[in-house]
């Protein structure tokens, strides 16, 4: 029984997967296409995978580059760039005291600077002004006829209007927190044109050099420093600093030659220039140096204005020291801005040559011998400015007066003519500065502003800015004898004794 019951068993079950394959054929079929269709589907998917690892390949070499690039961007990041354009219009009209008067109705410049300043170290910091300052319509150095501008040379290079070449206006790199504590060291071209309180009348409100405006005079050279907090809210910051700087390289010479125009000594500048106090709108400073081995004129950029001065003052020559002292205070109170300002100059002439301030024309009529003494000047200088936030208009006004023997150490002024600082007289003006409505500020150096201002001069005495010829009283009629023998000798020019000087200007900062 139990035998007959496998056998049956068994072919049972070699008889059933027949039927079931014949009862389920369509299944079947439906089966192999699943089957082709998921083998389709691996074969794209290994077609995509393919494609995928060539993309995934090239996004690779992608990003290498990416990641180079990304190197030189943050190079390129590090050295930040800012500047300004100004264009300017201005009116130039002087009376000169023997009636040659002259004028020019519209003299319109264009001034375009390029900062840049970048960190070598964390503590090692680089910064660089490229300037071009020119005349519209002129390729060379600016004329003037009435002789009162100094032609161009390296105390006045891109603060005289000359071609529209870029030139290196200031360069130097600063060394800073020295050995851990608040002490720097700084070498190069010196930022020293438009110092305070010229950010004033100039609208920019932030200094804009070291030196007191004063002292105005582009020249190379060191300094040290150290900072410090004077702890009470009064004082605020304060900063001093050890400025050294040529003024005049003389080049090679002779070893034991007695001095003459091949053999003269380098003019050089040092000194002390302090911040003494600087919280918010509050500043005072001071500064005092001295000017050794002052020179008769300087090397200028065209060989004939130095073979003119050379033809008034004979070969080149070291005069003796001046020595010269400033002081200024700002503040605001509310919406007004004010400053007073002081300086002194002392004059000490070597006591041999042509010494300084000598009287030329007393001198050529066998009068009087060169001037040995020392002399002293003496300046004075005020101004305010009323700001009316609501319309982004500012008014302001200034005041200076020069003694007879006042030196100002300014040939790097921006008058365009004659230095007002260094008028041996009196100079008043008057200005507006109005905010222009151009939208959103994008960048944090962004001003746009417009400036409309006038100036008056009025000498007292010949020889602004000069230190070798005697400064002749234009109100003395004995004076004004001798000095008009000069001017027909052509030995001299002859002097402003009124002037009036608008200008007008288009400032963008970026």
């Amino acid at each position: 029984m139990i035998k007959r019951f496998s056998v049956m068993a068994l072919a049972g079950l070699l008889v059933f997967p027949a039927v079931s394959m014949a009862g389920g054929s369509s299944n079947v079929a439906d089966l192999e296409r699943k089957i082709e269709e998921l083998s389709r589907q691996l074969n794209d998917l290994k077609a995509a995978m393919e494609e995928q690892a060539e993309t995934n390949e090239e996004q690779d070499v992608a990003l290498e580059d990416l990641d180079e690039r990304s190197e030189d961007w943050d190079l390129a990041a590090r050295i930040k760039f800012y500047g300004d354009y100004r264009g300017r219009l201005d009116y130039y009209s002087a009376d000169r005291k023997f009636g040659s008067d002259v004028d020019n109705d519209t003299l319109w410049t264009n001034r375009f600077r390029l900062n840049m300043r970048a960190k070598a170290t964390e503590n090692m910091e680089f910064k660089a002004r490229l300037a071009m300052f020119k005349a519209w319509g002129n390729q060379s150095g600016f004329y003037d006829a009435s002789g009162a501008m100094w032609p161009v040379f390296d105390g006045n290079v891109t603060r005289t209007p000359e071609d529209s070449a870029l030139y290196v206006d200031r360069v130097f790199v600063n060394w800073n927190n020295i050995g851990g504590i608040p002490m720097w060291f700084s070498i190069g071209r010196r930022p020293t044109t438009d110092g305070p309180p010229a950010e004033m009348r100039m609208g920019t409100d932030e200094r804009m050099a070291t030196p007191m405006s004063f002292m105005d005079w582009p020249f190379d050279g060191i300094s040290v420093g150290y900072a410090w907090s004077w702890g009470n809210e009064t004082m605020g910051d304060s900063r001093i600093r050890f400025c050294y700087g040529r003024g005049f390289e003389a080049g090679l010479q002779a070893d034991n030659s007695p001095q003459s125009a091949d053999n003269i000594d380098d003019m050089d500048f040092a000194g002390l220039s302090w911040d003494v106090m600087k919280k918010d709108d509050r500043f005072l400073y001071l500064q005092s140096y001295v000017a050794f081995n002052v020179i008769r004129y300087p090397d200028f950029q065209n060989p004939d204005d130095t073979d003119y001065y050379n033809s008034i003052y004979g070969d080149n020559d070291n005069l003796g020291k001046i020595w010269h002292s400033a002081a200024v205070y700002e503040d605001k109170v509310s919406n007004l801005n004010y400053f007073i300002a002081g300086g002194l100059s002392y004059a000490m002439p070597d006591d041999s040559g042509w010494g300084m301030f000598s009287d030329f024309a007393r001198m050529g009529a066998g009068l009087k011998g060169p001037n040995y003494d020392n002399e002293t000047g003496y300046s004075l200088y005020a101004g305010v400015r009323y700001d009316i936030d609501d319309i982004g208009l500012k008014v302001g006004g200034e005041f200076n007066w020069g003694s007879q023997y006042w030196i100002a150490m300014a040939p790097g002024h921006d008058e365009i003519y004659m230095s007002k600082l260094a008028t041996r007289g009196q100079v008043y003006e008057a200005y507006l500065i109005y905010d222009l409505p151009t939208g959103d500020v994008i960048s944090k150096y962004a001003k746009t502003f417009m400036r409309l201002g006038y100036q008056h001069y009025e000498y007292d005495y010949a020889g602004s800015g000069d230190w070798n010829m005697y400064p002749y009283d234009l109100g003395s009629s004995s004076d004004m004898m001798y000095m008009n023998g000069l001017v027909n000798a052509g030995m001299a020019n002859d002097p402003v004794e009124r002037a009036d000087q608008v200008y007008l200007t288009f400032e963008v900062y970026f």
